[in-house]
């Protein structure tokens, strides 16, 4: 590999990543060592900006038109992916939007290389021994609905630029997020440890935030005290799909 590419930005954040990752038995929120490279590769990815990857900001009329009729309104470019992690670029058309969605079991950092980003994060609740029995939706639903509720909390709601650090994610910490495209077209470097595997459990699901009321005051759930938030399954919105296309960066090498 030519000298350039191995003192890359990307090939350096990639090493940290793997330094980071890489020992499934130290990754985790109380873990000193742990923290202490995952403060590195904070920096690290604070200081990525879409020149390092040779990514020209885009605007609606210099993306790339695909070959088929109707565009998709966000397209990744693959970096590079190990059984510890995967790295790539997401890229949202004006007004699109990665819809609700989870990262079972998975640690997360994202950074906005160009435009604006709205991130909701939320945090799923234990489930009550009774699910969502004595909480009322509009419209009501249907058993088999009610049966895979989950109470939730709405962590934070925040805007990305370039300028911002990352935005991190734990298995148990802003695991499920949805990201909006805010005034204009973006792209973000993202980083997954370990990546979606279905056959390892680690599948992506989207969710649909449901407001419930309690039928009785003294029935309310810590869930239910704290907004009456729910997340529902639901099958991947049809309005949602993501292409792909060439990484035009320095290549990874590990």
């Amino acid at each position: 590999m030519p000298r350039d590419n191995m003192t890359s930005t990307v090939q350096k954040i990639a090493r940290q990543a793997l330094t980071t990752f890489r020992n499934p038995s130290v990754v985790g929120d109380h873990n000193k060592v742990f923290l202490e490279n995952l403060s590195k590769l904070k920096s690290l990815m604070a200081e990525v900006r879409a020149a390092d990857l040779k990514i020209a900001p885009r605007t609606t009329e210099s993306a790339p038109v695909p070959s088929q009729r109707v565009a998709p309104p966000v397209t990744y470019m693959h970096i590079y992916e190990t059984d510890t992690f995967s790295m790539g670029v997401f890229l949202l058309k004006p007004g699109a939007s990665i819809p609700l969605h989870d990262h079972p079991g998975m640690h997360g950092m994202l950074k906005v290389i160009y435009g604006k980003v709205r991130i909701s994060c939320f945090d799923r609740l234990d489930k009550p021994r009774d699910g969502a029995s004595g909480v009322q939706f509009t419209p009501p639903l249907m058993p088999f609905q009610s049966s895979s509720l989950r109470p939730s909390v709405l962590r934070a709601v925040g805007e990305y630029t370039e300028e911002n650090g990352p935005c991190v994610l734990s298995p148990q910490k802003d695991n499920i997020h949805q990201i909006d495209a805010v005034d204009g077209a973006t792209a973000f470097l993202d980083i997954l440890s370990p990546p979606y595997d279905p056959d390892e459990g680690r599948d992506c699901h989207y969710y649909k935030v449901l407001h419930g009321h309690s039928e009785a005051v003294d029935r309310k759930s810590e869930a239910q005290e704290r907004g009456d938030l729910w997340l529902m399954e639901i099958p991947q919105p049809s309005e949602f799909w993501c292409g792909g296309e060439p990484y035009p960066g320095p290549q990874v090498s590990l």
